[in-house]
């Protein structure tokens, strides 16, 4: 099969890789309309279940990824002078930019062609038996197939920040600072020995009273240093990568698809959906994604049949995720409904952020009931129970609401 991967990113090139190793006869191009080493962002976040599935998938890939990792396994959260540190899943924080070197160089010893700086839109798609759209949220690809596709974005309110430093966080930190004008907050994570990711976010009304809104980048870097003084202990707050521009203020926007694929088009990572970056699962989504399509093309021979299995597959599976996504950005909206708790109970809260039941219950209460059930069997049924069913509830109303 000749296939052609329309974006260099983590699930273009791990679907290369995949295929390859099912069939070394397929031909297969990524191609890339960014220079090779030219990528946005800072590190990405992974946890174990993932890096179980690279290693059954592609044992070698697997290695060179948790290898180039930093991981953690506490959480800590400071709201004004107070700390609470809880034990959490092991996490893995990878750079962008390294992850996409180390699978890059994988799919190349297999024998895919890697174009570089060669932009593909719809009025030029190469000739190929399958082409994969892992282009991106704004997927040149999809928007030439718009009314097909059906994709639908919806806007956060809230404004957020991707940020570099060097401060080396030793675990997942949230802070939580109160200025004259709200809340603002941010949490880091180690990404290499040398770096950390650094995901600034507050209420509109927070972003423009403390000028946020028109400061230029050192400006605004300055002032969020001394805000963030506390964790920061004496580091700079980066903006973007070297050669990718200034760091901009952003709102999140959730992107859909009524359909993921079109003939012999099919849609890959963030070209196909977006989950907010709160619950850190846009990488691996994406990677899950091409499992998931090398999988359906090795068991059908029939491309509309692989197709249709692969979205089938991914948008049940990605229900739950996109579930925990929407509440948790629906729990940092509506901060201060948590924020005035005790510490520990803030924090546990905070863990709980993708809870359909805890929107619908009064904080403090959703607490002590989540305490009981980690001690009652019958709670805990009743909890796992309740909650899919809440949020299915949820969903079903809101896809009638779009008819």
């Amino acid at each position: 099969m000749k296939v052609a991967c329309v974006g260099g990113g983590p699930a273009g090139l791990y679907l290369s890789i995949l295929l390859k190793r099912q069939d070394p006869s397929h031909d297969i191009t990524v191609h890339e309309r960014n220079a090779e080493g030219a990528t946005y962002g800072w590190g990405v976040t992974c946890w174990r279940g993932l890096l179980d599935k690279l290693h059954a998938h592609d044992p070698e890939s697997a290695r060179a990824i948790e290898e180039a990792s930093v991981t953690w396994n506490e959480g800590e959260a400071r709201v004004r002078d107070l700390v609470t540190r809880r034990p959490s899943d092991e996490g893995f924080g990878i750079g962008r930019h390294r992850l996409l070197e180390i699978l890059a160089a994988r799919a190349r010893s297999l024998g895919v062609r890697l174009e570089f700086e060669h932009e593909i839109t719809h009025g030029n798609l190469p000739a190929a038996d399958l082409v994969v759209a892992g282009d991106g949220v704004r997927s040149a690809l999809r928007t030439g197939h718009a009314d097909h596709f059906g994709a639908e974005t919806k806007e956060g309110r809230n404004r957020y920040i991707w940020l570099g430093t060097s401060k080396v966080f030793d675990s997942f930190t949230f802070a939580f600072v109160e200025t004259d004008h709200g809340w603002i907050w941010c949490y880091g994570y180690a990404f290499s020995p040398e770096r950390s990711t650094v995901v600034v976010e507050c209420a509109p009304r927070t972003w423009t009273g403390l000028g946020l809104d028109g400061a230029d980048e050192g400006e605004g870097l300055a002032l969020l240093e001394k805000l963030f003084a506390d964790i920061l202990d004496g580091h700079p707050l980066i903006g973007r990568s070297a050669g990718s521009g200034s760091a901009q203020w952003l709102t999140f926007r959730t992107l859909t698809n009524r359909t993921w694929h079109h003939g012999n088009l099919v849609l890959l990572g963030d070209a196909a959906h977006t989950t907010h970056y709160s619950i850190g699962a846009g990488t691996t989504l994406a990677l899950e994604d091409a499992i998931a399509l090398a999988d359906a093309l090795h068991t059908h021979t029939d491309l509309g049949q692989a197709l249709a299995r692969y979205e089938r597959q991914r948008t049940s599976e990605l229900l739950s995720i996109q579930s925990a996504a929407r509440y948790s950005a629906q729990w940092y909206e509506n901060l201060p409904r948590y924020i005035g708790l005790p510490p520990e109970q803030m924090f546990a809260l905070l863990g709980q952020r993708h809870s359909p039941l805890l929107p619908h219950v009064p904080p403090q209460l959703y607490y002590r009931i989540d305490r009981a059930a980690e001690r009652l069997e019958a709670l805990r049924r009743l909890k796992r129970w309740l909650g899919p069913k809440v949020a299915r509830g949820v969903h079903a109303r809101e896809l009638a609401s779009r008819k």
